[in-house]
């Protein structure tokens, strides 16, 4: 007997159409359970192997729940919204909304291409998503949320002394009171203290001004992967051997003014509330490495001739190695580099940081064998034996990692050891010494 699949399916998927089958519902008595599937990117060229791959094991995984008696939900929606749709559209001279609707919907485009649509390939292969929950992220009802979102955080600061966030207008209540004396908030640095009646005689620019070095979004000059050709900041993920994965085009890494939020209030809560929830070890312990809360302490090294009597700041978890420190590294974007290079360094120096932009974040973190950096010329004065510590940049360390700078140890550290034993006073640079104040290759 011959098995016609291709009626077989179209019936029960329209039967599952009509019957909203696997529809959640919000009133019933069934213990929940809750499946979410990464959202899709819309394209013209349709699914590719990589959706269902993931999709139908998330899908057996919802069926196999349905008929434990379980009240699941499984919705499924479109990431189709930022750059992807935008160079689409570009590329193809339409409205981004319309190249998405088509995209979602299927039919036939301005050129007389049928697009088969997503939702159609979707339900051809027989998923039992909930699709009267549908998410499109380029639809205002859905991003009207995230903006929400973001109002909330700029309208509160976070209270130490509490612990969670409140609203920035109990703030300004305890500036006009006390000024700021006696707030303890997840803030930025150096902030200037204040009176209350210094508070009551700034403009009201100045005191916004001040709000914003307090509030949980704010601006801040951060190191980005920029794409000009693109027009836009790229992610780690848009970026593949030092170009935009969409186009080809250079990226650079530079600074710019962005919006930032002090997710690292929350890094002890979230921390805490791992131990609540009922996940493998092995998932909690990659979270706990992705909120990457660490425990030490702040070290000071004056950086010796220098005329404006500057410091490195360096953060570090083993401040019980400092007598084992020989030599620092300074992130080529650190913003004492230019400061503090000599003038005989100057072009190996800004040669190195312009060679370091073409390379990505995650590229640099990644690349473990690849050993560079170029001697600043520099020196730095160690707190406790005042010897002199020469100062090196490297793509090793990274800008927006604890302070941009380390206090190499090559005697406790296995990176800073190859770095040290690789720069053994070549090409006239002054030799980084091991903890016994030796030649590293002596040791």
């Amino acid at each position: 007997m011959k098995y016609h699949h291709e009626k077989i399916e179209a019936k029960w998927q329209q039967y599952w159409a009509e019957n909203q089958t696997f529809a959640a519902s919000n009133t019933s008595d069934k213990p929940k359970y809750y499946v979410l599937d990464m959202f899709p990117y819309p394209s013209g060229a349709g699914l590719h192997v990589g959706h269902p791959l993931g999709y139908i094991a998330s899908d057996i995984v919802a069926r196999y729940k349905r008929h434990q008696g379980f009240n699941v939900l499984h919705p499924q929606g479109y990431d189709s919204f930022g750059l992807p749709a935008e160079q689409y559209a570009i590329q193809t001279g339409q409205h981004p909304a319309d190249t998405t609707r088509m995209n979602i919907e299927g039919g036939v485009d301005k050129s007389g291409n049928t697009i088969q649509g997503y939702r159609n390939q979707l339900d051809r292969i027989g998923f039992s998503f909930d699709w009267s929950r549908e998410v499109r992220t380029s639809n205002p009802d859905y991003y009207k949320h995230t903006q929400w979102i973001f109002i909330q955080l700029f309208e509160s600061w976070y209270n130490k002394n509490s612990d969670k966030a409140e609203s920035i207008c109990t703030l300004m209540q305890e500036f006009e009171k006390n000024g700021n004396a006696n707030v303890n908030a997840v803030c930025d640095d150096n902030i200037a203290p204040f009176s209350a009646e210094d508070w009551k005689s700034f403009s009201s620019s100045a005191q916004q001004k001040i709000l914003l070095q307090y509030r949980l979004t704010y601006l801040a000059e951060t190191e980005v992967n920029w794409c000009a050709a693109l027009g836009t900041v790229l992610a780690n993920d848009e970026i593949v051997n030092g170009v935009s994965e969409r186009g080809g085009h250079p990226v650079v890494r530079k600074k710019m003014t962005q919006w930032s939020m002090r997710i690292s209030a929350y890094a002890e809560r979230l921390l805490q509330g791992l131990n609540e929830i009922d996940w493998s070890e092995s998932i909690k312990e990659s979270q706990r490495n992705w909120i990457g809360k660490s425990v030490g302490a702040m070290v000071s090294f004056k950086v010796i001739a220098s005329e404006a009597k500057q410091s490195i700041e360096v953060f570090t978890t083993r401040p019980d190695t400092i007598f084992g420190v020989t030599f620092m590294t300074l992130a080529p974007e650190h913003d004492l580099v230019a400061q503090i290079t000599t003038p005989e360094q100057k072009a190996a120096v800004e040669a190195y940081i312009e060679a370091t932009a073409k390379r990505s974040e995650r590229e640099r973190m990644a690349d473990v064998k690849t050993i560079s950096g170029v001697f600043t010329g520099a020196y730095a004065e160690h707190p406790f034996t005042k010897e002199p510590i020469p100062v090196w940049i490297g793509d090793y360390v990274l800008a927006g990692y604890g302070t941009g700078a380390v206090m190499a140890v090559p005697c406790g550290d296995e990176r800073d050891y190859a770095f040290a034993n690789f720069f053994k006073g070549t090409n006239g640079m002054p030799a980084i010494k091991n903890i016994f104040n030796q030649d590293i290759s002596e040791a």
